[in-house]
């Protein structure tokens, strides 16, 4: 405990130097306005970043990051608020009460809601990084080849059966991306995979080129396709203040949020979206005036956005100490990790201590600014939104092309690029979700070397990979999340009166 403090202490002085401070101003409000602007997530700000910060001190690019990760999460909340339009995933809850909040001239009441949440909820998470992560790390050095490949298994799991909305939907998503990790050489055999006879390809394909291809290029042509001539109306914002009875409502969402959003942010099966569900499932429940729910209540602003802010800390917490994203923005913040040549896992603490507590003193500042930042400022933020769509996209296919081409310098990259950017179309044509695509193409290259590195130490023994006990254990959890939807459809079954289920199914070829 008094070593982490000692070490954020040192933090906090390397990040207060002029240099770390503008990254972090530069940051919280890049990550603020992409937040607004709907379809533009943190996940494709970083990736397009990635080629810029090559230059920079590897410290201040990752604060950077950073601040673009909170402020999303910030900014995203204003269009889900004023548009009903999510300008970032996690904010998706905040527009079932935000928005008829704002219908009802209190758009700025759920603005100042959302804004303070967040504050508290990325306080609660970064001091859970401070406490726990070194833990995490010490713990996780005794980790073997099985056990991660056990967890990687979880993660891919994870993110196609929980989170998507269809199974078979996010297990296709996810063999795109495991197929697209397997270009380049065998790493053992040396023999080409995948390559169609391209020799650029003998490297495989790089992270980033298909995150901005999969994010950028195919938002962009989605949003050609279905191109609004129309202006949205922008919903006029006023003073943010919060009023007794607001406060008497919101002060504990805003404590019980930010417990949900890092436990839930921390594991491979958390993730924003599904720490605002529980947040705003566990706020309805207890709330004593549920009949507001769906027309309404800000307690179901407050609690919700908190846990999304914590929930981003425990994402990080996890990339950091494990090296295993669990949202898209953490797996490009992994790939812009191994873009500097540094392994994100247990030994990060101790080979990278400097940089590590850097950053986590940074999101302490960054959160102060954000706050500051968006109480007033919400009403300019509002405004961003009058940007032409066309100008707006033009602008993002050429920042991802001077982005792709400057990983290597190569033409082919850009052909490369247009492919994937189409693919990404098509995925969400067919309502394919992205995250499991890029997680297969991030953890699929350390999978297959976990499992291969596994077996050969064990003769090629299968037995191995449930060989010891947190293997087990991971498998056991797998099973659960594969097994739990079958499972309630008997216990729902088993509920429901007999007379019930016969007169169901008689109406059942008639609605055919």
């Amino acid at each position: 405990m008094l070593d982490s403090l000692n070490s954020l202490m040192g933090g906090f002085s390397a990040a207060l130097t002029p240099g770390n401070l503008l990254f972090a101003a530069i940051g919280v409000l890049l990550g603020t306005a992409i937040g607004v602007l709907p379809g533009i997530g943190p996940a494709m700000a970083v990736a397009l970043l990635l080629p810029v910060t090559y230059a920079f001190d590897p410290t201040g690019a990752f604060i950077l990051f950073a601040g673009i990760y909170f402020g999303a999460m910030f900014g995203g909340s204003t269009t889900s608020i004023l548009l009903n339009t999510p300008g970032e995933s996690a904010s998706v809850i905040a527009a079932i009460e935000g928005n008829p909040m704002a219908r009802q001239g209190r758009g700025a009441q759920a603005l100042a809601a959302a804004a303070i949440g967040h504050f508290i909820g990325g306080i609660v998470g970064a001091v859970g990084i401070v406490l726990l992560a070194p833990l995490v790390a010490s713990v996780a050095v005794d980790i073997g080849a099985p056990d991660y490949f056990a967890i990687m298994v979880l993660a891919f799991v994870a993110v196609t059966a929980v989170l998507g909305t269809s199974r078979v939907r996010g297990f296709a998503a996810l063999a795109i991306g495991l197929t697209i990790g397997l270009v380049g050489l065998d790493p053992i055999s040396g023999q080409p995979r995948l390559t169609f006879g391209v020799p650029q390809l003998a490297d495989g394909i790089d992270v980033i080129i298909v995150a901005v291809g999969l994010f950028a290029v195919g938002e962009a042509l989605w949003v050609a396709a279905h191109l609004r001539r129309k202006k949205d109306e922008v919903i006029p914002v006023g003073r943010p203040w919060l009023s007794r009875e607001d406060l008497r409502h919101t002060w504990k969402p805003w404590l019980r949020g930010p417990f949900i959003g890092f436990t839930f942010g921390s594991i491979p099966a958390g993730g924003a979206e599904m720490s605002t569900f529980m947040s705003y499932v566990t706020e309805r429940k207890l709330s004593r005036r549920p009949e507001l729910f769906g027309k309404g209540a800000i307690e179901g602003v407050a609690g919700p956005e908190a846990a999304a802010s914590a929930s981003s800390a425990g994402t990080l917490s996890t990339m950091l100490t494990l090296g295993l994203p669990t949202t898209a923005i953490a797996a490009v913040m992994l790939a812009a990790f191994q873009q500097f040549g540094i392994q994100p896992g247990p030994l990060l603490f101790v080979n990278e201590p400097d940089l590590v507590w850097t950053l986590i003193a940074s999101l302490f500042i960054g959160l102060v600014l954000l706050l500051v930042l968006n109480l007033p400022l919400a009403p300019v933020w509002a405004k961003l939104l009058q940007i032409p769509r066309p100008y707006l996209y033009a602008g993002i296919l050429f920042f991802a092309c001077v982005g792709a081409y400057a990983v290597s310098g190569q033409p082919v990259d850009l052909i490369v690029l247009l492919v994937i950017g189409c693919i990404g179309f098509l995925m969400r044509r067919y309502g394919l979700p992205v995250l499991p695509a890029i997680i297969g193409v991030i953890l699929g290259p350390d999978a297959e070397l976990q499992l291969r590195r596994a077996l050969q130490i064990a003769d090629g023994d299968w037995g191995t990979l449930v060989s010891t006990p947190l293997s087990v254990i991971v498998y056991l959890v797998i099973a659960v999340l594969l097994l739990l939807p079958a499972i309630r459809k008997v216990l729902a079954s088993r509920r429901t009166p007999p007379a019930v289920q016969d007169e169901q199914q008689q109406q059942e070829p008639a609605d055919r």
